[in-house]
């Protein structure tokens, strides 16, 4: 990748592939509608790059993916045959799907494949041995190839035995998203340009806590919304009841991280107004009130306008912003516009803006701005992790590339 740092792993262009059975682990988890039918097919586009590079080297590429969460029985609505169809739609080539994963059926139909040749192997969860990292199912995987090529950056902070435990049979390196993603995501953690604003929202308050006790040394002001917002309004005093609501080890990180930030000069800004609503569906009555007067029993369906006007003027200086959580509700349209104002005012920064969690980028490329920004992460909890400062297990069991030449 010219003009970018690379990652301290070898990739597949840092590997002899050509007539190498050759399996690549994607994150082909796609949506699913009625009668098995894709509903979005980025996760597939994404990996393509790195198919497309494996078939012109003349390695036999096969691919294998969880899809949904089968726990480990077969669930005839998650078969990968509708995901291996539309890929040979994308690669514009056959593309072979196998109703296996491993053991003899599979191996017969790998050997009998030819070099350039794709394969896609059935669902992985299918097997318990999956998600349980058994060295066993691990073994089985690894004998339907020579070389491991990891492109499944949104799963690869998981244990999982495609992702690590196949790390033990044999060698493993990074696709071309990974390494794109990898380097995407690095300089956040290591030299951002200033200023440098984290906007945080979602559901879950605890995940974001953790990305707060990692990168607070490192930005200069960060944006709470969603319903994250409310542990930190508690802390403040600002929000009904007080803290009596929240778990008190979440209150208690809360208060550490919101000391962190004084220590270090942060700028944290918490929501002015928001939305409120009773239920949080289509049709619910809802009002704009400030913290403080949010009715009983009623939730934070998004950030009100005053707050969303802070928001926007806090980031419009910044060079760097990253970006995990919408504001609110995003899929109920009547609480989405505070996650849409973000997206576009981020859209139109000159600035490095990224973008990870799965609702969060499935929020700007339904509203076509994902072409607008610097980047748009495939991982969910694996952005998480990583802006964590936690280490991906997927990316820790990869070839050093220190002590080797690269190809070409």
């Amino acid at each position: 990748m010219p003009g970018e740092k690379r990652m301290h792993k070898k990739t597949v262009r840092d590997v002899d592939v050509r007539g190498k059975r050759v399996l690549v682990r994607v994150d082909f988890n796609v949506p699913l509608g009625p009668g098995g039918t894709i509903e979005d097919d980025s996760r597939i586009h994404a990996c393509t790059p790195t198919i497309t590079y494996l078939v012109r080297q003349q390695a036999r590429v096969i691919i294998c993916s969880h899809l949904g969460r089968p726990h480990g029985r077969v669930d005839e609505r998650l078969r990968m045959e509708p995901v291996a169809r539309r890929l040979a739609e994308i690669l514009r080539r056959p593309v072979i799907s196998l109703r296996e994963t491993v053991g003899p059926v599979v191996e017969e139909a790998i050997n009998r494949m030819h070099d350039g040749d794709v394969a896609v192997l059935e669902n992985l969860r299918f097997s318990p041995g999956e998600e349980a990292n058994d060295p066993v199912f691990a073994r089985a995987l690894a004998r339907c190839a020579d070389l491991v090529v990891n492109d499944a950056f949104g799963v690869s902070h998981r244990t999982h035995a495609s992702i690590v435990g196949i790390a033990g049979f044999l060698p493993c390196v990074a696709g071309l998203l990974m390494e794109k993603e990898i380097a995407a995501l690095s300089p956040l953690l290591e030299n951002p340009a200033h200023p440098f604003a984290l906007v945080l929202g979602g559901a879950k308050a605890g995940e974001k806590i953790a990305i707060l006790e990692n990168c607070i040394p490192l930005v200069d002001r960060v944006l709470v919304g969603g319903g994250a917002a409310a542990p930190f309004l508690a802390y403040t005093g600002s929000f009904p009841g007080g803290s009596a609501a929240f778990d008190p080890e979440i209150l208690e990180k809360v208060r550490a991280v919101m000391e962190m930030a004084g220590t270090h000069g942060v700028q944290v800004l918490l929501p002015v107004d928001v939305v409120t609503a009773e239920k949080p569906e289509p049709g619910a009555a809802y009002r704009v009130v400030s913290p403080g007067d949010i009715p009983a029993g009623h939730v934070i369906a998004d950030i009100g306008p005053a707050t969303l006007a802070a928001y926007i003027s806090a980031i419009r200086p910044c060079r760097t912003v990253a970006w995990n959580g919408p504001m609110g509700i995003f899929e109920i349209p009547a609480f989405s516009a505070g996650t849409k104002a973000i997206a576009a005012a981020l859209a139109g920064l000159h600035a490095t803006t990224i973008i990870g969690g799965g609702s969060t980028a499935e929020a700007v490329t339904q509203l076509g701005l994902a072409g607008e920004m610097t980047h748009v992460s495939t991982g969910g909890g694996a952005f998480l992790s990583f802006l964590s400062g936690k280490p991906l297990t997927g990316v820790t069991v990869l070839a050093d590339l220190q002590g080797s030449a690269a190809k070409g």
